[in-house]
């Protein structure tokens, strides 16, 4: 008894040490509830809110009244139910039509986005969608089109119409895989596809309306800007200054993500930090270089508002995706705090952004972009923090900008790396010296030229703000080619389990955010994450969902039953796997293919990969020894194990491991996105 006296004692000092220290956890508990949310089988019963909500007014309510040392348990749990009850809601507030079925024919939409896909693809969003022959009510929202024929000039607003084939968004390429069709929901896309045929255009871009006004002004400064400087560089200067990334190509992106210099292409935290900085700090100096004004004036308060003002501008101008909401969130915070003169950059400046951030998109916490923003801006903000309470001695004027740029790069680098490579299954070993000699270029040059651009733009004279943004970006793009190009630049690792990325997440948050010698424990289940995902194992047997291309682990690495077609599935698996081989490759390490059939042993039988009809023809009967899968309907007799698309339509995506089976379906569960497409 008094050793669990003593326990108790020693639980209540420790929590008594952190008051004044908590705030930082509310967004963790909240994330947990958006977290438990997304995680479940099934999607829970409407009824179940009110209930959670009731529930956590009366441990709200009791913690108020009856505080003491376990008060913040009780709050978290009140946050961790707010958590669950706003991500539901926002999943049912975004609810719109989804299709149902494969669909060939004439699509007609407006024009409300534009960007590129992974084949290097112009693609366009439509919003106002028509479809022929289409009931009006299962309509989707929005179409997603990737344009493979001829060149177009689309604009925004305009109303075009092709001849298309679109289909649902597809589920996760593999069981426990990136869920696209969960995505799509957020986004509200009930459909995508492709056109080889030329776009028409039907209808003049509409005037009058708000968001398609923005939309006309990005893409009248996008175009100008690629006007001015031509190629990748133009592409990358459209896509800093107004988020318009379809001038970018493919082997550009592909260069900026093995140098680990993506991130200087997207709107976000550092963008949005580097523009209001400049903006706040050429206020500061230029009012205080008056006199009478700086003696009078609140100038580093009229300073922080010009800041925020410009801030909300590149907000509109960028587009406002996610990661430009969740940048500008930040600095708002950051620039608020200047206002009310409190410590701009804290923890509780973070938590309170990252609040703000899961309140309006809680969906955003399963994305790359807000964990590896928010993981960097806490270590950033948590390890500079203890370097200033530690009362280090003074650096010398001259050591202080460069050893604040090797520690801020070492740190987002170190604090981002694990969970870029739970997302992307990469390691950019050269990363750190590709940042070290391009992030200053793009504080010093880029963005202070993109500024003067823009002052420039009334007199006519924003091309020389243009032209040395180039410069900027030409440099970029060098080391960026540079550094991709060298021995050993990028290394894959294999996609982690479920459970790695949370353990490892709250051990370090507890590391960041815990007061005192007992943070170091949080140490320990990050080093077992870490030891999880090295002893990961992949599928010995990975299967599309359409039947179209099968996966199968050997000693050499995951052969593939085809060399083309079905690339996006083939680049995950090989991705997951952590292989850096191509398609073309690991197609290679397939050992039989006797006319259209392609055949492999597997444990003490043998797989049958049946491709199109022709195949089909030549496949007359099997064995129970075979496990058959085929992109199109069969019907032999043997005994065998057969996955056609009738099979294949409820499953969605299979993963064979010993003799356990599993399917995306299984793993994905009946979720409110999670819809089974009825065939037509």
């Amino acid at each position: 008894m008094r050793t669990l006296m003593r326990a108790l004692v020693r639980i209540d000092t420790a929590l008594f040490k952190q008051r004044g220290h908590l705030f930082p956890w509310a967004p963790v508990a909240m994330a947990i509830g958006i977290g438990t949310y997304f995680g479940l089988s099934s999607e829970p019963l409407l009824a179940i809110y009110p209930i959670i909500c009731m529930g956590a007014l009366l441990v709200g309510l009791v913690t108020w009244r009856f505080p003491g040392s376990w008060s913040p348990f009780g709050w978290g749990i009140c946050l961790i139910a707010l958590g669950f009850c706003i991500a539901g809601a926002r999943a049912h507030m975004v609810s719109a039509p989804v299709m149902k079925w494969r669909y060939y024919g004439a699509v007609e939409g407006r024009v409300v986005a534009l960007d590129r896909s992974a084949s290097d693809a112009v693609r366009v969003t439509l919003d106002d969608v028509r479809l022929e022959n289409f009931p009006a009510k299962a309509l989707p929202e929005r179409l997603r089109l990737s344009l493979h024929g001829p060149e177009a000039d689309l604009q925004p607003g305009q109303r075009i119409m092709t001849t298309a084939h679109m289909s649902p968004p597809q589920g996760p390429v593999e069981p426990g895989g990136f869920d696209f069709r969960r995505h799509a929901w957020f986004q509200r896309l009930g459909g995508v596809g492709y056109t080889r045929v030329p776009v028409l255009t039907i209808a003049p871009p509409e005037e009058g309306i708000a968001g398609l006004r923005i939309f006309a002004l990005r893409m009248a400064i996008s175009s100008h800007v690629r006007e001015v400087l031509p190629g990748d560089t133009g592409g990358f200067a459209a896509a800093v200054t107004t988020g318009d990334r379809s001038g970018v190509h493919q082997a550009t992106l592909d260069a900026l993500r093995i140098s680990n210099l993506a991130h200087l292409l997207a709107i976000s935290g550092l963008h949005m930090g580097l523009l209001s900085g400049f903006v706040f700090g050429s206020l500061r100096l230029g009012l205080a270089a008056i006199p009478p004004l700086a003696l009078r004036w609140p100038v580093r308060k009229i300073a922080a508002i010009g800041a925020l003002i410009a801030a909300t501008g590149y907000l509109a101008l960028s587009g406002g995706n996610v990661a430009t909401e969740r940048a500008y969130v930040m600095a708002a915070v950051i620039l608020f705090a200047v206002l009310v003169d409190r410590r701009a950059f804290s923890l509780r400046a973070v938590a309170l952004a990252a609040l703000i951030v899961l309140t309006l998109r809680p969906e955003a916490l399963l994305g790359p972009g807000f964990q590896m923003s928010f993981a960097a801006t806490t270590a950033l903000v948590g390890v500079f923090g203890a370097i200033r309470d530690a009362d280090l001695p003074r650096l010398p004027g001259w050591a202080r900008p460069v050893i604040g740029v090797l520690l801020s790069s070492a740190i987002a680098g170190a604090a981002t790396a694990p969970i870029g490579a739970a997302h992307f299954n990469s390691l950019s070993h050269y990363g750190l010296i590709a940042n070290l000699v391009s992030v200053p270029v793009m504080g010093t040059l880029v963005v202070p030229a993109a500024v003067l651009a823009f002052l420039l733009t009334p007199l006519g004279l924003d091309w020389i703000g243009i032209w040395a943004m180039g410069i900027g970006l030409d440099w970029i793009l060098c080391v960026a080619q540079w550094v991709s190009a060298l021995s050993g630049a990028q290394s894959f690792v294999p996609r982690p389990d479920t459970v790695v990325l949370p353990i490892l997440v709250l051990g370090l948050l507890f590391v960041i955010l815990w007061q005192g010698r007992l943070r170091l424990v949080g140490f320990a289940p990050a080093a077992l994450a870490l030891m999880i995902w090295g002893q990961a194992e992949r599928p010995a047997v990975l299967i599309a969902d359409t039947g179209s291309i099968v996966g199968v682990m050997t000693s050499e690495g995951r052969a593939l039953s085809k060399p083309r077609g079905s690339g996006f599935i083939a680049l995950n698996w090989l991705e997951n796997d952590g292989d850096g081989a191509n398609q073309a490759k690991a197609a290679e390490r397939w050992p039989v293919q006797n006319g259209r059939l392609r055949f492999i042993a597997f444990q003490n039988g043998e797989i049958v990969h049946v491709n199109g009809k022709r195949a089909a023809a030549e496949f007359k009967s099997c064995r129970p020894d075979q496990i058959v899968i085929s992109s199109v309907k069969l019907q032999i007799d043997g005994g065998c194990r057969i996955y056609d698309p009738d099979h294949l339509e409820e499953t969605g995506s299979l993963a064979i491991s010993g003799d356990k089976t599993i399917s995306a379906r299984e793993v994905s569960g009946g979720r409110i996105w999670n819809t089974t497409p009825a065939s037509r």
